[in-house]
């Protein structure tokens, strides 16, 4: 079913995402994430935090089988709208979050890295949102968050073409911080993550709180407009078919309706 794994060493938490094969996003994953973030939350040792995939991926998205046993459009919006509010938590935390990316983060996975602060990726990572090849959209806030990062040209054409970008591409456009081979992830993550836990937690606070001042009230708006579009898409046939497909591993046939 998957769980988040947390240890603290030092100064520096790190929360591990162990869902095997894909570390798929299901709610039980979701709210195992929320329960560590209140653990942290009260402890004031923490000054950073590492958020890694256990295998061979970040997190390649949500838990698409999880959607099959979802019956009523409230049921997805309701979804969308929990997983939106933890990442918006993640985005407003106290302490700074580092994804730290190897592999892949796609769909929900990728959503959730670009909810944290700074993120790091391997050489080899690839980067999207492919929900549009399974009939479905993001929901998870990935349509407000993408384009604030790589502009909104390039989000309608990752959008909606579903494929994913590679790390290189990702750091031109400002999608990550870094960039570096995947043995020496770890060591990039912690290092910097040790140097901003060597900082006041005062001011590592205060920070957090100021820079999101930047973002504007449309972001919200945005963001419930989306989760709203997520629940009416999945009662879709052409979300039907793209999900059955997905499960299949077959192309799907879309009639767009």
């Amino acid at each position: 079913m998957g769980t988040i794994h947390y240890e603290l060493h030092g100064h520096v938490a790190t929360l591990t995402i162990q869902s095997p094969p894909a570390n798929a996003l299901s709610s039980k994953l979701l709210n195992a994430l929320s329960e560590k973030l209140d653990v942290i939350e009260s402890d004031e040792k923490v000054k950073a935090i590492l958020l890694k995939g256990e295998g061979r991926f970040f997190s390649a998205g949500a838990d698409i089988k999880e959607f099959t046993s979802l019956q009523e459009a409230s049921d997805y919006q309701s979804l969308s709208e929990f997983g939106q509010q933890l990442f918006d938590r993640i985005e407003n935390f106290s302490v700074p979050v580092i994804a730290v990316i190897h592999g892949a983060a796609l769909g929900g996975g990728m959503e959730l890295a670009m909810a944290c602060h700074i993120r790091i990726a391997t050489n080899n990572a690839k980067l999207g949102l492919p929900e549009l090849s399974l009939g479905i959209i993001p929901g998870f806030a990935g349509t407000q968050r993408l384009p604030q990062y790589v502009g909104t040209a390039k989000a309608y054409e990752m959008i909606l073409t579903g494929e994913p970008i590679t790390a290189h591409e990702a750091y031109q456009f400002g999608l990550v911080n870094r960039v570096v081979d995947e043995e020496q992830l770890l060591d990039a993550a912690t290092e910097l993550a040790e140097k901003i836990a060597s900082k006041s937690k005062p001011t590592i606070t205060r920070i957090m709180q100021l820079i999101p001042y930047a973002k504007t009230e449309r972001f919200a708006n945005g963001v419930k407009a989306e989760a709203e579009a997520f629940g009416k898409i999945f009662g879709s046939e052409d979300a039907k078919e793209g999900v059955q497909a997905f499960i299949e591993k077959r192309k799907p046939n879309f009639i767009d309706k």
